[in-house]
């Protein structure tokens, strides 16, 4: 029987989210598959935001629930990440 490979590599490097209003679709990352096909992301592990109206770096934020709040107190306001979506298209 013959074993069929199958490959996911990384085709450039993730690209950070750019602040919109109204918020919207941007590729955060590309891969170049072969002979897979990917069905889900999860947002596992940390990620990172700085503040808009600051320089404000937080970190350790937890995007499994779709949402993050917090406060920059740099800013004297309250700053989140909420209603997040990802989804996985062909190219």
């Amino acid at each position: 029987m013959k074993s069929r490979e199958s490959t996911a590599s990384i085709k450039d490097a993730p690209r950070s989210y750019a602040q919109a209003s109204p918020p919207t679709r941007q590729t955060i990352i590309e891969f170049d598959c072969r002979g897979l096909e990917f069905t889900a992301f999860r947002s596992d592990g940390e990620w990172t935001a700085k503040g808009l109206e600051s320089p404000t770096k937080f970190s350790a934020i937890d995007l499994q629930e779709g949402e993050w709040f917090d406060y920059d107190e740099k800013a004297g306001e309250e700053v989140s990440i909420k209603d997040v979506k990802w989804e996985i298209r062909r190219g």
